[in-house]
């Protein structure tokens, strides 16, 4: 008697693997298409969004399937990327960009949206307000970028104090370049500044923009944040190396990649909060009712290598206020 049940014990061990095996089969997988205009999948924040979505309990291959969709800041790409989205059935859409973001609001009003880092979403009519969205859109909004133009200014001063010329590089086909360009030069007054404005849209005009700014006499750079421009920042920082240009940036990547000073949103945190929303949404809860949210963490981080480079000394004050001195 002992020895049948110990084969019948033997039999059901056995059959646990299969059975385990054939509940993961069962697992639905759900599929989730992150659009990154201006990053690539490679990126610190791709890899800060996985550990997002490992934190919620998803993990690739096995319970998730992410898409993955770049445009290297080519803007033309960008609904033609959506459309395949909407073609292969996503669960949710994920977008790190106004540009993006307003494409996919443009093709779908049933597929969730995430927002990784958009500038202004209530003033892009992208949602109704920051805590009731309504439609389909929800996410990370970086609404006080614009508010950060003044600070922004004011470290750049307090790094070169005879500071009074700063060329800005923006793009006219971004959807809030224009608020970005009226605001600072609202603020650019009061720090005895004056702006001279560099107008971008593609690749191709980056090395003429360089002459162009060499011909204004700035002696620094205002790059607002753009898809376009963080795609292309190897060119930038040469072109702005080579005419010993200091640079202004809102994300943590330039100055990691050679260019002196940013100060912003910390953009790996955004993302890592995104995935936050996709597991909200992928357990059944409505983009209209899940608020807004806005950087929590904002960081200076300075590029001393660069400053020496160029032959500028930092203020010891402006050092001590800095949350990542790269040396």
């Amino acid at each position: 008697m002992w020895r049948r049940k110990f084969i019948a014990l033997l039999g059901g061990a056995a059959a646990w693997p299969i059975a385990a095996r054939a509940k993961a089969q069962q697992t639905p997988f759900r599929r989730v298409g992150v659009m990154l205009v201006g990053l690539s999948h490679e990126s610190k924040a791709a890899q800060h969004f996985r550990r997002g979505l490992r934190d919620a309990g998803y993990f690739e291959g096995r319970n998730v399937i992410i898409d993955w969709r770049y445009a290297h800041g080519d803007y033309g790409q960008v609904s033609e990327f959506v459309d395949e989205f909407i073609r292969m059935n996503i669960d949710v859409m994920v977008m790190d960009s106004t540009i993006g973001t307003k494409a996919a609001k443009r093709a779908t009003s049933t597929i969730p949206i995430v927002m990784a880092l958009v500038l202004d979403p209530v003033g892009s009519g992208l949602i109704k307000s920051l805590a009731h969205p309504g439609g389909n859109v929800t996410g990370l909004s970086m609404m006080t970028t614009v508010d950060l133009n003044s600070k922004r200014l004011e470290l750049l001063k307090g790094m070169l104090p005879q500071l009074s010329n700063v060329a800005v590089m923006w793009n006219p086909d971004h959807p809030l370049h224009q608020q970005q360009v009226v605001d600072l030069k609202t603020r650019a007054p009061f720090l005895a500044i004056e702006l001279a404005f560099v107008a971008v849209r593609g690749a191709d005009q980056l090395e003429p923009a360089f002459s162009d700014i060499t011909g204004t006499k700035a002696q620094a750079l205002y790059v607002i944040e753009d898809p376009l421009f963080f795609a292309q920042r190897a060119i930038v920082l040469k072109l702005a190396a080579a005419a010993r240009l200091p640079t202004l940036h809102d994300l943590r990547r330039f100055p990691e990649e050679g260019a002196l000073m940013s100060y912003g949103p910390d953009l790996y945190d955004l993302f890592r909060r995104s995935a936050g929303y996709v597991n909200l949404i992928l357990k059944g809860a409505k983009p209209a009712d899940l608020p807004v949210e806005q950087p929590t963490r904002f960081e200076l981080v300075i590029n001393l290598k660069t400053a020496k480079t160029l032959n500028l000394n930092i203020p010891p004050t402006l050092l001590a206020l800095a949350d990542d001195v790269i040396e």
